[in-house]
């Protein structure tokens, strides 16, 4: 499932997997209307008669980028070719073009000639239907097109030279397999237009020297129209494809690089990781506000739905972190997104999205023959909770006091009526892993912080009435959290508990790293007791007892198991999780010692990052392999959250030594 390389610019994502295959187009939204939809857009190459597709065995092949960049860094060998191909992919930093350059040097001490193909396998608009593939005499390019969307290919070789060959036709109905199967002999037939279900496949012929290289450049241009990409064609010529991929490499540099960030003693690998998650995580926020979860779909095979929507959870989280990073600016327009999205009553539904529209749900709106909201309540808290994070980092007070009266008051609205009226805690919703439906520690802890955010703007903007209610609102469900979710007799917090019909509340006593919400959202210090000896729990009984070793999420996690042996594995390893105890290691430590612990956590997801530098959900409990889907860009966040509560905690601990 892994997508080890993506790049992309807010309206247009593409994802290669490990074989070097584009499986993902997604345009114009970041994660909406995915115009490859997991089949194979691929590259090949004929010399001396032999074919080989680059998905093939035979190719051994290096996935990476480039420093501090969003433009690829591949190279791909066959020994008995003799060839081998340096690679760089990206995405135009403002325009919906991508661009390719491939490097092939010839390892023969003879003179060749080498032609690479270019295979196409689209579904505009996420179906086959209607589409229509057509060669364009007048600009020597091929595009696919279907109402709004238009695909164009071109490239250059380094004699100016264009496409050398072309084909389009049928794929996949009535026994035509397509065009790719026209490319294996190393000719193109030129049929010049289909339409159903087709693909294509362009061809640039190279004569290389002995043990000379030379370099192609291919690029494809998407629009909504013919004009568009014609236009979008004419002035990759005009700029030239080398300048226009070297221009979004040093953008990417100057992005990655606009803060000044102190690492403390953080190695180098911990460092690039950072830069490169910031970079990634760039790439899955539609320029419209959406935080999309992750891209990967080939998550379809699984229940037949993907990540490609924005969770407010997740947005909340990933935006909070990325403010903190000095980036408040790229996720800004999630707010205006949450404010947009918000129902009347003031919260947030289960997804969305990327349009804004409302997401596929499982929850339910009746349950036992009743009425429910179908929510995740800390999904709305978490958004309050980050905005006043955007405001402390950022002091965007103009862009937070319009987003007073149409997001924080609603949402806060909302929470404070959304409480039981005898425990003060928030009624039954579902928890964060979308998963069970009751009162829980971690939703608990959201409100409180979501409250307590509402309670620091209505200061900020003399709200005084309101100031009181939010802040005592929240108190009292610190309190109540105190109370009846901390179990006096197991010495922790529990993860919630259900409402019986009697009206009393079912413990749940399983040990779920969600409690990490205590102290990260501001519930108790991370040094109370209370808290230790939940934490303590968590990295106990949580730790996963193999050589890959990191986090589970809870005790007996079914989500992609794959043990069944609970004392060791109780669940498979999540890179968040494992990210979370070390943002208590971090909370609590008062050496620059005992900051050891998260330190090697750090290392940790280093070592268990793709070859790319990727995050995944979960690992494999005993090969380390990803699992689920990649890049999950929440994983992301979290590395670069941690980063700098580190940096923060390491800096803060040395100026106490030094007094």
């Amino acid at each position: 499932m892994p997508r080890p390389l993506v790049v992309g610019n807010g309206k247009l994502l593409i994802n290669f997997d490990d074989r070097l295959r584009m499986r993902d187009l997604f345009y114009p939204y970041v994660g909406q209307l995915n115009h490859v939809g997991g089949h194979y857009c691929k590259l090949g190459i004929w010399v001396q008669g032999r074919f080989s597709w680059l998905d093939e065995d035979g190719w051994e092949r290096r996935l990476g980028y480039r420093d501090e960049s969003l433009v690829t860094d591949v190279t791909a060998r066959h020994e008995k070719l003799g060839l081998s191909l340096c690679i760089a992919d990206g995405v135009h930093q403002r325009d919906p073009i991508y661009l390719k350059q491939v490097r092939v040097r010839n390892h023969f001490a003879e003179t060749r000639e080498v032609r690479l193909f270019f295979h196409h396998d689209f579904s505009l608009n996420e179906t086959e239907v209607g589409d229509t593939a057509v060669y364009d005499p007048l600009l020597h390019t091929v595009y696919h097109y279907k109402r709004n969307v238009y695909i164009m290919v071109n490239g250059r070789t380094a004699e100016n030279g264009g496409i050398f060959q072309y084909s389009v036709g049928i794929k996949r109905f009535n026994y035509a397999e397509g065009t790719w199967r026209d490319a294996e002999d190393g000719l193109l037939e030129g049929n010049t237009i289909a339409q159903g279900s087709v693909d294509s496949t362009v061809s640039f012929r190279l004569v290389l020297e002995p043990l000379a290289e030379q370099t192609l450049y291919y690029w494809m241009c998407v629009g909504d129209t013919y004009p568009a990409v014609k236009e979008l064609n004419q002035y990759v010529l005009d700029s030239g494809a080398d300048r226009l991929l070297s221009r979004v490499d040093v953008y990417w540099r100057r992005w990655v690089n606009k803060e000044e960030q102190s690492f403390a003693d953080l190695p180098p690998e911990v460092i690039r990781l950072y830069k490169q998650s910031l970079l990634i995580i760039q790439t899955q926020i539609d320029q419209n506000g959406a935080i999309l979860a992750a891209n990967d779909s080939d998550i379809l095979q699984y229940n037949r739905d993907h990540y490609s929507y924005m969770w407010p959870r997740d947005g909340a989280l990933v935006a909070s972190a990325m403010v903190r990073a000095g980036y408040g600016g790229t996720v800004a327009p999630f707010f205006r997104f949450c404010r947009d999205a918000l129902t009347e009553d003031g919260y947030l539904l289960h997804k969305y999205n990327p349009d804004g529209s409302v997401g596929s749900s499982w929850h339910p709106f009746v349950r036992d023959g009743e009425y429910q909201l179908p929510i995740q309540e800390d999904e709305t808290a978490l958004v309050l909770h980050a905005l006043w994070e955007m405001y402390r980092c950022s002091k965007q007070i103009e862009f937070c006091q319009r987003l007073y009266p149409t997001l924080v008051r609603p949402a806060a609205r909302f929470l404070l009526s959304h409480l039981h009226p005898e425990w003060h805690l928030p009624l039954p919703s579902y928890d964060l892993w979308e998963e069970r439906r009751g009162i829980f520690t971690f939703t608990s802890a959201t409100v409180y912080a979501g409250l307590k955010a509402a309670a620091r703007f209505a200061q900020l903007f003399g709200d005084d009435h309101r100031f009181q209610r939010y802040d005592e609102g929240a108190e009292r469900v610190r309190a109540a959290m105190l109370q009846h979710l901390y179990d006096p007799d197991l010495c922790r917090f529990l993860r919630g508990g259900y409402l019986r019909s009697d009206g009393k509340l079912e413990k749940d006593e399983t040990v779920d790293s969600s409690l990490y919400g205590l102290f990260a959202l501001g519930v108790m210090p991370a040094d109370d007791p209370r808290v230790v000896s939940t934490m303590e729990a968590v990295r106990r009984s949580l730790r996963v007892d193999t050589p890959v070793g990191g986090i589970a999420r809870y005790q007996g996690d079914p989500y992609f198991r794959k043990a069944h042996d609970a004392a060791r594995v109780p669940g498979n390893p999540w890179i968040i999780c494992t990210l979370w105890v070390a943002d208590w290691e971090i909370a609590k430590a008062q050496s620059l010692e005992e900051l050891g612990e998260a330190k090697k956590r750090l290392d940790w997801v280093v070592r268990h990052a793709m070859e790319s530098g990727v995050l995944s959900e979960q690992l494999d409990p005993y090969t380390g392999e990803p699992v689920s889907v990649a890049p999950l860009t929440w994983s992301h966040a979290t590395f670069v959250a941690t980063v700098l509560r580190y940096v923060d905690k390491a800096n803060e601990l040395k100026q106490k030594r030094e007094r």
